[in-house]
């Protein structure tokens, strides 16, 4: 794909994702619903490493603000269900998606989008980049760029519409996250989680994250929508956030924010 090309998608994704934006102002019409607090702009040049468990920084949360993120899909059967429990708490997510499903679940990457959801990547078959050599590595995060972005856009590109990723394993080296930061891409790590990818009730799973954020109050909170333990928990899980006064926080690319600015 061309510098010329590769410009013109990512203003054009800019300019939808900023309509999202702006819609996302709009009140929720159901008036008990959780609701999307804010809409936070991220700024790699910026915040190039967010999250507390990988790095010494994390977003510019404030007490009782969270932002929900999901990993590893899509996955038709589940990822179905999060977007439903996420729609009637008029809540905006994000998700960073492995770039295989998504070549075979196109229509599904397209409906997350289409519901206000930022996209993010997490490599093309999540393995892990520690212990692959750094092309090789750089390999399996460009393939999986390029699958979302062609499922999203009709068009392969390394260069991401959404410029944010999530390591597998949260397992990094400093030449992947020197790539990264040189290609204008920020990293996101994550402050709690709900330790998901261990077999267990939705009820525990619940209890386990509900305990954890009380203890730390606010965060990126990890899940997996893939997990069906995850897609039962999750109703459950926003409503308590509504009941305890928490607020979710949306993150988006800091391009699509100031597009939306500027049309206001």
């Amino acid at each position: 794909m061309t510098g010329k090309l590769v410009k013109t998608l990512c203003a054009a994704v800019a300019t939808a994702m900023a309509t999202i934006v702006a819609a996302q102002a709009t009140e929720c019409p159901r008036k008990d619903a959780l609701g999307t607090s804010r809409v936070l702009a991220v700024d790699p040049a910026t915040s190039p490493r967010v999250g507390l468990k990988s790095f010494p920084q994390t977003l510019p949360l404030e007490d009782h603000e969270v932002v929900l993120t999901f990993d590893d899909g899509p996955w038709p059967a589940t990822t179905s269900r999060v977007l439903k429990a996420l729609a009637q708490e008029c809540v905006h997510a994000t998700f960073f998606l492995i770039g295989k499903p998504a070549s075979e679940h196109p229509a599904l990457v397209r409906a997350i989008a289409a519901e206000g959801h930022t996209v993010g990547h997490h490599t093309w078959t999540h393995h892990n980049l520690k212990y692959m050599k750094p092309g090789n590595a750089t390999g399996e995060i460009d393939k999986g760029i390029a699958a979302v972005e062609t499922a999203l856009h009709g068009a392969a590109t390394t260069t991401p519409t959404t410029p944010f990723f999530r390591f597998p394993f949260f397992e990094m080296t400093p030449q992947t996250l020197d790539n990264l930061q040189t290609r204008g891409i920020a990293v996101f790590g994550a402050d709690l989680w709900a330790s998901d990818w261990n077999k267990m009730t939705p009820q525990q799973e619940l209890k386990l994250l509900t305990e954890r954020l009380t203890i730390a109050r606010k965060g990126i909170i990890l899940l997996h929508d893939p997990k069906a333990q995850t897609a039962a928990m999750l109703p459950a899980f926003l409503r308590y956030l509504r009941d305890n006064h928490y607020r979710v926080v949306h993150v988006v690319p800091a391009a699509a924010k100031t597009v939306a600015d500027k049309t206001r």
